[in-house]
């Protein structure tokens, strides 16, 4: 689908979508649950196709998932009983659901074959490989997908890179309380995306399982059990900086449904627009952006419209998401008018004191649609967005809230 916006200012209120991070986690916790005949009872849940691959993984190892009869947007949640020998799990294009779910299925000792869509087979997971290969799980993986995976997981010792993506650290958390023995996960060189790990953590203790922090790593003991509880997940900060930055580049939105307290790194985007946005000026900044990456293209955008030369750095992960988001974010920008160059590890943005609006493609990425249509509301021209579509990825409703808030958008083409 094509979409042409027509430059205006959004304004009212909007209620952010729940966090798809949260919520992955709270799912599958809730899923691991050994409730005998009790449930958990997941509320406030905004579901993509992201969440929903996660619930059919799940689902495919034996967990029990039942809509509200009132609310749609709550889970009832059964505990694994009789786990299958064998199940095949759908991750469409979720790296999320895929590290998450390989360690878990392996603990519980199905036979699993993993299948994704888009950029999502060309995605590492070499460190599962070869760690989980130290402990009983036999990987049939030939660089792509669909693959299998057999065996049962062992505790012990994990040696895993923490900047490659903490996904990997998330996964094993989930996994290895299943386990009889204690386990410990040894980071080898610094962990990026800490507050992802931070989440998990968080969403484990109240499901009941507690992990232990150590000078290079985490411990986790063996034999715990994840308790049914309810909860309604807190409001995404990743989807929340699309529209904080449309204010700061002019428009009007009251957001709603957002955790002051939360612990999601992407709040950090309040602290970096604080920094650089004063007496109605925009400045500049440099951004370390090794925790997070998901904030990368609309800050680009930001900076795009700023007053002098911004930085990201630390960001090369970003050549390995749903688009290399370093040349897809530089493209939308380039294109509407703006200057970005890429870098080994990120970008610099040069502001060109206007944009002039143009054609951005999405490259089948969610963010880049996001973050081109907040720019197109400081444009001097109209924008159009090819494959805008992908927003089904993160955040199905992002164009009906944007057209609530005032925002032109005009499909184009259905194609």
């Amino acid at each position: 689908m094509d979409i042409k916006i027509t430059p205006s200012k959004l304004k009212g209120n909007v209620e952010i979508p729940s966090s798809k991070s949260v919520a992955h986690r709270a799912l599958i916790c809730a899923a691991l649950a050994d409730g005998k005949d009790e449930e958990s009872m997941i509320g406030g849940i905004s579901f993509s196709k992201d969440i929903e691959a996660t619930v059919n993984a799940m689902s495919a190892l034996g967990a029990g998932f039942l809509v509200g009869q009132h609310d749609s947007m709550t889970q009832h949640i059964f505990g694994i009983k009789n786990k299958p020998e064998k199940a095949v799990v759908d991750c469409n294009e979720s790296g999320s659901t895929l590290r998450f779910i390989i360690p878990v299925a392996a603990a519980l000792g199905i036979e699993t074959e993993f299948h994704g869509r888009g950029r999502l087979p060309q995605r590492p997971i070499d460190i599962y490989i070869r760690e989980l290969g130290k402990h009983g799980i036999t990987f049939d993986y030939n660089n792509t997908m669909p693959f299998t995976m057999s065996g049962q997981l062992q505790s012990g010792t994990y040696e895993i890179e923490g900047n490659v993506s903490s996904q990997f650290i998330t996964g094993l958390l989930f996994a290895l309380p299943l386990l009889d023995g204690d386990s410990e996960i040894v980071l080898t060189s610094h962990l990026e995306s800490r507050p992802y790990v931070d989440i998990t953590i968080d969403v484990m203790k109240r499901f009941g399982v507690t992990v232990e922090e150590t000078e290079n790593g985490f411990r986790v003991k063996g034999n715990q059990t994840y308790k049914p509880h309810d909860e309604k997940i807190e409001g995404d900060y990743s989807q929340a900086a699309f529209f904080y930055v449309a204010n700061a580049l002019g428009s009007s939105v009251t957001l709603g449904n957002l955790n002051s307290d939360s612990v999601q790194g992407d709040k950090k985007v309040l602290d970096i627009i604080e920094s650089m946005c004063y007496n109605g000026n925009i400045g500049s900044f440099r951004a370390d952006c090794s925790d997070i990456p998901d904030l990368v293209p609309v800050l680009a955008v930001l900076a795009s419209f700023g007053s002098e030369e911004s930085v990201i750095y630390n960001a090369e992960r970003l050549k390995i998401k749903e688009s290399n988001r370093l040349e897809t974010t530089a493209s939308l920008i380039n294109n509407i008018g703006g200057n970005a160059e890429v870098t080994q590890d990120g970008l610099i943005i040069r502001p060109t004191g206007t944009m002039h609006g143009g054609t951005v493609d999405s490259f089948g990425d969610h963010r880049i649609v996001m973050a081109a249509a907040v720019a197109a509301t400081k444009t001097d021209g109209s924008v159009i967005i090819k494959g805008a579509e992908a927003v089904e990825k993160s955040y199905p409703d992002f164009f009906k809230d944007y057209k609530i808030l005032g925002g032109k958008v005009n499909v184009i083409s259905l194609e």
